[in-house]
Order: structure tokens, then C-alpha cells, then sequence
């Protein structure tokens, strides 16, 4: 996937009206961008792949969840159907490395009934539908929220669907866009409200948010080497 966009406007720091949060946004990406190059993100050979990962990678970090997909891939599990039709315990075990197994275990066979019950397990069907309406069905599944649902349309189903998570706000929030603690919907209006709607840009300015959050944008931040000092200067 070719880096999509390339934005350079100027912009100021501190409290910022909103003429100056389209720069801003804008900016974010392209520092990340020339930082890091394409991401690639999101690692995975399938979309039912991704869809486990997007399950599996809640509350933990993405090396124990890779272990997780590899012991489903050498039990010849990972699928909608085995996995449908396996036992509990079974699964619970395989997964056992992503944490909270058990639970997990129960959120993925309820994405699983879902899938089954509604598409016969294809994937491609359940991708047939129009985002605004898999959104909706997704959000009904147990234990999958907003942050998990949008990651299975954008990463799974290559639908232009923005990702929010903890490090996009935290990043955000420090360069003045939004303040306090909106709700998901509001950071995710802001953000695309100034970006063009286009599945490539979405993939990679998420991958580069989280990127940036694990190296620089941290609960106690490293900002000296950060590539987005550049915006207090723009």
C-alpha cells in the first residue's frame, strides 16, 4: 500500500480554534509519515485473521496475540467454521498467550454466532453490507465496542472507517485538538471531518498514531526525539 497523502500546512501551538485543527490533523500525519514510511498495517494472511486479532489484541499487547494466532494456525483452527464448532476449553487454551483467555474465548464465539448465524460464516457476505449497517450489527455483538468494530471494517473489511484508540487521543489531546474526554464518536468526527475519506490514508495515519505512541507520545512522553516537536515550530 502506497503512502497516500502527503500535508503541509502551518499551523500554532496552544489552544487551537477550530480553522487551525484541519492543519494540524493534517500535519500529524505527514510528520509521522515521513518518520516512519508505510506501516503496512494490519498484519495479517486473511480477514478472518484480522478479525481475531482485532478480538484478541483488547487490553493486551500485540506479541501476545501473534503467539495466539500461531497456536491457532498450528491447530488448523484458525477458521470460521472449526472455530465455530470447537469447544470452549479448546480454544481457551490456544489463545491462552493474548491474556484474559477465557473471556476472550467467549467474545470471539459470540462474533463467531453472529457471523454464522447471520452470513453462514462468509466473511465476504458479512463485508456486503454497507459499513454504516455492519457497524451497527458489530456494536450488537458481545464484546466488541466501537474501537474493535471499526478495526474489523477498516483492517478486515477495507472499508474507509477512522480507528480511534487511547494513543490517538492522548496525541490529540496534547497538540491542543481536543480537550477533556469526548466521546469516541466526537474524535472520530473531528479527524475525519479534515482528512480525505479514503481506506489507504485511514490504515496508515492509525498505524502511525499508534506507532508514535508506543515510541514517543507515552503516559510519560518522550517528546525530545518525537517528530512532532515540528508542529510547535510549523
Amino acid at each position: 500500500m502506497a503512502r497516500p497523502f502527503c500535508f503541509m500546512t502551518n499551523t500554532r501551538k496552544a489552544k487551537k480554534p477550530i480553522t487551525s485543527r484541519k492543519g494540524l490533523i493534517r500535519n500529524i500525519y505527514s510528520y509521522l509519515d515521513l518518520h516512519y514510511g508505510n506501516l503496512k498495517w494490519w498484519p495479517g494472511e486473511t480477514p478472518f485473521e484480522v478479525i481475531v486479532g482485532a478480538i484478541l489484541t483488547q487490553n493486551t499487547s500485540w506479541d501476545n496475540v501473534a503467539k495466539a494466532i500461531n497456536n491457532l494456525k498450528t491447530a488448523g483452527m484458525l477458521c470460521p467454521v472449526k472455530l465455530h464448532t470447537a469447544r470452549e476449553t479448546t480454544i481457551a487454551g490456544l489463545i491462552r498467550p493474548s491474556g484474559y483467555y477465557n473471556v476472550k474465548t467467549r467474545r470471539l464465539k459470540s462474533f463467531l454466532d453472529f457471523l454464522v448465524g447471520e452470513f453462514g460464516g462468509d466473511i465476504d457476505a458479512m463485508f456486503s453490507l454497507k459499513p454504516e449497517r455492519l457497524r451497527e450489527k458489530l456494536l450488537r455483538v458481545v464484546g466488541i465496542g466501537e474501537e474493535t468494530a471499526d478495526s474489523i471494517l477498516l483492517y478486515a473489511g477495507g472499508m474507509p472507517v477512522f480507528v480511534v484508540d487511547a494513543y490517538t487521543r492522548r496525541i490529540m489531546k496534547r497538540h491542543g485538538i481536543i480537550e477533556g474526554d469526548p466521546p469516541y464518536s466526537e474524535v472520530q468526527k473531528l479527524i475525519t471531518a479534515n482528512i480525505p475519506r479514503k481506506t489507504g490514508l485511514y490504515n496508515q495515519y492509525h498505524a502511525l498514531i499508534v506507532q508514535a505512541g508506543k515510541d514517543f507520545c507515552r503516559k510519560k512522553p518522550l517528546c525530545e526525539n518525537c517528530p512532532l516537536q515540528r508542529l510547535d515550530h510549523a
